[in-house]
């Protein structure tokens, strides 16, 4: 080993702190690295369906793959696609690891298969434990990225591959670490999916405090104990409400900070308005005075790439500066804008997500509606008084479950935080400190990592091949 790679593998040694029982040496040292190959691509007869010939691997099949084991990817290489490329078998047990776009996937192979160029596959001896190398490599990504070199993308070369570190623990003990991490680590992942779920159920729960609250069923009480107010709901089309709606400024907007600001469709969703979601007109002798936002103003989505996003409702609650509106957003002017509360939720139900997804229109790539699917709405009307009440529920409702989804993003954060932090705590040996005080002799003699890894360069030497002499000329 060289004065260089000794530097090198003390610094990765202070990366990671090690027991006195376990060694840091490099990967090259112990495994074989292999890298693979991709034939040409615009020939059919390459490939074959996954499962039916040789199983083959790009970084793409790893992207959401959340499994320790894998045995093909989305495809296979036929015999003779395999035959022309450099791509190389790898067998069952072997550590697959992508070295490009991006660094850092793993996987171990569940049986014999190849992989295309964006990979360093590791063959390790038998004598390491192959989950134990799975999660050590997890636990070096950050190391094995920051070696990467290129400019379009960064790429792991074949020969840093072979100097990533290793730590070298006994190998009973690799073992028991790999066992717990299997635990710790399911652990972690079954709390993560709950967590995930709970967006999905506050979503449900948004929809059905919608549903009550446009139906009457929020306010039902509230109705029984003030008997003495008016208490008649009434369908009304949104135009009778309304005294003016319209489309916004058609100028073409910049993004240099200078002008009247605009906001960007993308700005409405429902309930909300994203104010620094926004460009800028510069022209401002040619705006009209109808398109400036103001207070109590009800503002909709025209068109989208995406049919969700359309009719897609919020009122301006208010302003601090001019904003103007542009032609892919419609906006209403109610007659009594005390109404607008309500109808901003009434305009986030289902009743009229319905009416929406019934009127779309599609071109140019794009799902829209026009200025009469929002006029001829049916707007369900609850009195004044009602609507108020409505609101304040609804509001009270709406922001116990954001209150609920921050938490969540808070604890998800701190979860996806959990798996680093115990890879980190594993390969510190501080999983396996008691289990190494109870079994001192699983660590030490010919069961010590000294005398693995001198089992290991044995049998390498054994079996490497012989240098080829130059012939004699």
């Amino acid at each position: 080993m060289t004065r260089a790679q000794r530097e090198e593998n003390n610094e990765s040694a202070a990366l990671i702190q090690l027991p006195l029982s376990w060694i840091m040496l490099e990967i090259g040292d112990v495994a074989d690295v292999i890298s693979g190959g991709t034939p040409k691509a615009n020939d059919p007869t390459n490939f074959a369906g996954p499962g039916q010939e040789i199983a083959w691997l790009t970084p793409a099949d790893l992207s959401k793959y959340s499994e320790k084991y894998i045995s093909h990817g989305a495809r296979d290489l036929s015999q003779s696609g395999y035959a022309t490329c450099s791509a190389k078998l790898v067998s069952e047990g072997s550590i697959l690891f992508s070295s490009r776009a991006p660094i850092g996937y793993v996987a171990i192979a569940a049986n014999k298969i190849s992989t295309n160029q964006g990979f360093k596959n590791f063959v390790f001896p038998g004598s390491v434990d192959p989950s134990y190398a799975y999660y050590f490599l997890r636990s070096i990504r950050h190391i094995a990225e920051s070696r990467g070199t290129g400019t379009t993308f960064k790429e792991l070369s074949g020969a840093a591959a072979k100097k990533l570190p290793f730590c070298m623990a006994p190998v009973t003990e690799q073992k028991v670490i790999a066992e717990k991490l299997d635990t710790l680590l399911a652990q972690v992942e079954t709390t993560k999916a709950r967590l995930e779920r709970i967006p999905h159920i506050l979503k449900r729960f948004r929809q059905s405090v919608l549903v009550a609250a446009v139906s009457g069923r929020l306010t039902e009480e509230w109705r029984e104990i003030n008997h003495e107010v008016d208490t008649t709901w009434e369908k009304v089309s949104f135009s009778k409400i309304i005294l003016k709606l319209r489309s916004g400024a058609a100028d073409r907007p910049n993004e240099d900070s200078k002008g009247i600001p605009i906001l960007r469709s993308s700005a409405i969703r429902p309930l909300e308005i994203d104010f620094s979601d926004i460009r800028y007109l510069e022209n401002v002798s040619t705006l009209k005075e109808d398109n400036y936002l103001k207070q109590g103003d009800l503002l909709f989505t025209r068109l989208s790439g995406s049919a969700e996003y359309v009719g897609n409702c919020a009122m301006v609650k208010s302003v601090d500066r001019q904003y103007q509106y542009p032609d892919r957003l419609f906006c209403a002017r109610l007659k009594e804008p005390r109404y607008g509360r309500y109808l901003e939720y009434f305009f986030a139900s289902q009743n009229f997500r319905d009416h929406i997804q019934n009127s779309l229109k599609s071109s140019a790539g794009h799902q829209r509606i026009t200025l009469d699917v929002i006029k001829t709405a049916v707007v369900v009307l609850p009195p004044l008084e009602e609507q108020t009440e409505i609101v304040r529920r609804a509001d009270q409702l709406f922001t116990h479950a954001d209150r609920i989804e921050q938490q969540v993003q808070g604890a998800l954060e701190r979860v996806n935080n959990l798996t680093p932090s115990i890879l980190a705590k594993a390969f510190r040996g501080e999983l396996t400190e008691q289990w190494r005080r109870d079994n001192p002799e699983l660590i030490s003699g010919d069961n010590s990592a000294a005398a693995l890894l001198a089992r290991i360069q044995a049998e390498r030497a054994a079996t490497a091949k012989p240098m080829r002499r130059k012939a004699k000329t």
